[in-house]
């Protein structure tokens, strides 16, 4: 593994809290692929962590709870043949999900108005091209 995964600033994901599990991979393969455990599951307990501020773990079990499975996320990777590329895979996306949870909500929309002079040359420019449309038509040439 390349060292702590980064969610946001200095908070990172604890290795301590990461449980893998491996299995091989579904699909197709050669003569490797029966003997090799390549699948990565990663879990992380994110109600019993103790690595997020507690607004970040509040906010993230709010927006995550469709993928919690009794406080757990689970994330799988089994796209490259090696394990180590998978586990590598999952942790990077690990820390996305959660960094994209976590973050603070958007700030409102401030509704504004369009300025009358704005509306006036709209309409005035709308008007003029009605106007020269209006003047191709043949009734006038009889």
């Amino acid at each position: 593994m390349s060292g702590p995964y980064l969610i946001r600033g200095s908070v990172s994901l604890p290795e301590a809290e990461l449980n893998w599990r491996f299995s091989r991979s579904s699909g197709p393969g050669g003569q490797h692929v029966n003997t090799s455990d390549s699948q990565v599951e990663l879990r992380f307990d994110l109600t019993r962590t103790e690595a997020l501020p507690p607004v970040w773990k509040e906010r993230a079990l709010e927006r995550l709870a469709g993928r919690l499975v009794d406080g757990v996320i689970v994330v799988r990777s089994s796209e490259h043949r090696s394990q180590w590329r998978n586990r590598e895979t999952a942790a990077v996306r690990l820390a996305a999900l959660l960094a994209e949870a976590t973050a603070p909500p958007p700030k409102p929309r401030r509704p504004t108005r369009i300025p009358r002079g704005i509306n006036e040359r709209r309409l005035r420019e709308k008007k003029q091209r009605a106007d020269t449309k209006r003047g191709r038509s043949g009734r006038d040439w009889g």
